[in-house]
């Protein structure tokens, strides 16, 4: 099985520790947070990685070399001309991509989400599966009765898109930065500029293609993005030890 880790943002809201070292290195219990997401993704039985680089590019492929790349098949994606953001970079990393669905990963989430469940449970006419939760933020995707994604929210400014999108019937889920995506994704991006996110991608494909949410039972998350998370992500995996 194959995924991407998206490991390239700049991770401001890390600073200092980002001033010196990537994001993906920032230490979580003795080990970088890119170390714990390679591990859980390897007990799953990945075994193809390709990884993105912009900030402190050759920290982490001194890292993975370090670690004789933790036993698996991993490829660098080199941004560091530009950084491209989710779907700017998964774009960029296309030609790794060309037969089954794979796993996308945001480095900075911990998880004890299973993995090999969500790529089960990614239907053959979905272009994607996103994993979503009932949690609080400003920001929420839209899903209809189905869990098919019809548009997006921000509640604090009202919002949304498509513009003008009528809300009734709809439900709000917050996205994990965790998905499985079909090849046929990349169709989907012909029109798209060098730099753009995922979730743009989506509603951009939402009206004519399915993008279906995945709510997982039990699910815990954490988004290790500030540095007041840190100790949270501390405390995250000595409770419960990521799958």
């Amino acid at each position: 099985m194959k995924a991407m880790i998206f490991a390239a943002g700049l991770g401001t809201r890390l600073k200092p520790l980002t001033d010196r070292i990537p994001k993906a290195l920032v230490p979580v219990q003795g080990k970088p947070l890119l170390e714990h997401l390679i591990l859980k993704l390897k007990a799953s039985g990945f075994n193809e990685l390709v990884i993105n680089v912009h900030h402190f590019p050759e920290q982490i492929i001194g890292f993975l070399k370090q670690q004789d790349n933790f036993g698996l098949h991993i490829d660098i994606s080199d941004e560091r001309d530009m950084l491209l953001e989710t779907g700017g970079g998964l774009l960029k990393a296309h030609r790794f991509f060309t037969d089954e669905p794979f796993l996308a990963h945001n480095v900075d989430i911990l998880s004890n989400l299973d993995l090999k469940a969500v790529m089960a449970a990614h239907m053959e006419n979905s272009l994607a599966t996103v994993v979503v939760s009932q949690r609080q933020t400003a920001r929420y995707l839209l899903f209809d009765q189905e869990n098919r994604l019809q548009g997006w929210q921000n509640i604090q400014t009202g919002e949304t898109k498509p513009q003008g999108l009528n809300t009734s019937g709809l439900h709000a889920l917050a996205f994990s930065g965790i998905q499985v995506i079909s090849p046929d994704i990349f169709d989907c991006m012909k029109d798209m500029p060098p730099k753009f996110s995922m979730i743009d991608l989506y509603l951009k494909c939402c009206a004519t293609h399915n993008i279906r949410a995945y709510i997982p039972a039990d699910y815990r998350m954490l988004d290790v993005g500030k540095i007041s998370t840190i100790q949270d992500a501390e405390n995250f995996l000595a409770e419960k030890p990521i799958r």
